[in-house]
């Protein structure tokens, strides 16, 4: 198997930056699905799973416990987008890293 010339290599890494999502609609966390009860013992919530499904946003930073957020059922879609929307750009970061490095590693111009 043959390696990619730099010049596909340069050619794969404008590909995936034209692939990149709009920055300004990224979002870090995961999306946590709960069932809560009311704990009214006549509500059918007392024999079933509960209330919901609610949705939170969770999110974790170094040295802190995660922060969790309530997500309106009405923006549960555009969460969902957004949180998708920093995968790809995570997925997308990590391939243009690996093509900068191996065209660093042969000593051509960044």
């Amino acid at each position: 198997m043959t390696e990619p010339t730099s010049s596909a290599l340069k050619r794969r890494r404008r590909q995936l930056l034209r692939k990149m999502p709009p920055l300004d609609a990224v979002l870090r966390g995961s999306l946590i699905e709960r069932y809560k009860r009311c704990g009214n013992p006549n509500c059918k919530c007392a024999e079933g799973p509960g209330h919901g499904p609610k949705y939170y946003l969770s999110v974790s930073y170094s040295g802190r416990s995660p922060q969790m957020d309530y997500v309106p059922q009405a923006e549960h879609a555009q969460v969902c987008e957004h949180l998708a929307n920093y995968a790809q750009v995570r997925e997308i970061l990590e391939e243009i890293s690996e093509i900068n490095h191996e065209l660093l590693r042969r000593r051509e111009p960044l």
